[in-house]
């Protein structure tokens, strides 16, 4: 029996595969139309086919795979009007999280987020991609939580699970590390000073930025 295959650090098998797969899709390693063959997948990730039936299902709410009826499921073509309908949407959610967050943040998740922030510069001094994707993921989740809305934290977790593959993309491009954590700094600076409006600005841009990022990626690729 082979050894499962290992893909990211944490996180299911359904979730690992949904990653992976994802990642493929927006890097242009799959192609729009190109068939998601269950027995192929399996074979691949070396599991049964009911967990790539899952992770098929995921990938069409995020928009990825379109599921035909008797057919199987193949690459869907993402347009640009809808992804930049999804960061619009994104843009405005991570404003109102901010903007609470600094409103409402205890003094302990405050000083969390700034610590954290600080030391995350570590990773863009070393080029350190993935690393800086994880704690960049975290960062966000402690604005959502920060928020202290639990209808709000709802909404944006799932629009953040839609656009997950595109937001690593940015990452691929050069200096897009340095240019976050700044983005990130005027962010934790306002949420220091209590600033809501400030920082809700911040964040909306920040997004705002990131899809522009994840755009020229896109475009390079052929999406």
């Amino acid at each position: 029996m082979k050894p499962k295959v290992s893909l990211v650090r944490s996180g299911t098998t359904v979730d690992q595969m949904v990653r992976a797969i994802a990642d493929h899709i927006v890097t242009g390693e799959l192609r729009p139309g190109e068939k998601l063959d269950e027995v192929t997948l399996a074979e691949k990730f070396n599991v049964s086919r009911t967990p790539i039936r899952e992770a098929l299902a995921q990938l069409g709410v995020m928009g990825l795979a379109d599921r035909r009826p008797n057919r199987g499921a193949i690459v869907a073509v993402v347009t640009q009007e809808h992804l930049s309908s999804m960061f619009e949407s994104m843009a405005e959610l991570e404003g109102i999280c901010a903007r609470f967050s600094a409103e409402r943040m205890t003094l302990g998740e405050r000083k969390a987020l700034e610590s954290e922030h600080i030391a995350s510069a570590q990773f863009v001094r070393d080029g350190a991609e993935e690393d800086y994707e994880s704690y960049n993921t975290g960062f966000h989740t402690r604005l959502y939580e920060g928020a202290h809305s639990k209808h709000i934290l709802e909404m944006v977790i799932l629009t953040r699970s839609r656009l997950a593959p595109f937001r690593r993309a940015q990452f691929r491009l050069r200096g897009r590390l340095a240019k976050s954590w700044e983005e990130h700094d005027a962010i934790v600076t306002a949420i220091m000073r209590a600033d809501g409006n400030v920082a809700g600005e911040a964040a909306r841009a920040h997004v705002t930025l990131v899809s522009n990022a994840s755009a020229v990626f896109a475009s390079t690729k052929g999406l």
